[in-house]
């Protein structure tokens, strides 16, 4: 299969996990889809693009070894796909750990978007999110 063709597969095969943690978190097909069935169905994908073209130049010693490594347009695609799925994985347990502290879908969804588009940000905002929040329930909580 094409590069091109694995990669929608791959961009394709995430957005109902985002949908779902977003739209139905307490729904348990909801954090199954997002946390298990995707890193095991690119899981494989990421690994088969690594293993067969390991060894193509590049590293993880410097920079310059980086911007080599994935000047492989596969392995360039794993690294996409490794994205892809520890992004889901860090909504989905957003989404999970807002649930279990009562932080209404509202205040969570700009975290989740952010996660999708930019990862770290949205983890971060989340964080923030959830201090706010437990310290709005209990102030003397966070002391």
């Amino acid at each position: 299969m094409p590069l091109d063709a694995l990669f929608s597969f791959a961009n394709l095969a995430v957005l109902p996990g985002w949908l779902l943690i977003a739209v139905a978190p307490r729904w348990r097909w909801s954090q199954r889809y997002a946390a298990l069935v995707v890193p095991m169905l690119l899981g494989p994908l990421y690994a088969w693009l690594l293993v067969t073209n390991w060894g193509s130049g590049g590293g993880f010693g410097t920079l310059d070894e980086v911007a080599q490594l994935f000047q492989n347009r596969a392995v360039l695609l794993g690294g996409w796909i490794h994205y892809l799925i520890f992004d889901l994985f860090t909504g989905a347990w957003e989404s999970r750990d807002a649930v279990a502290h009562g932080i209404p879908r509202w205040a969570v969804a700009p975290c989740l978007v952010f996660t999708f588009l930019l990862g770290p940000v949205g983890l971060g905002l989340y964080l923030l999110v959830r201090v706010a929040w437990r310290r709005h329930l209990d102030p003397y909580e966070a002391r």
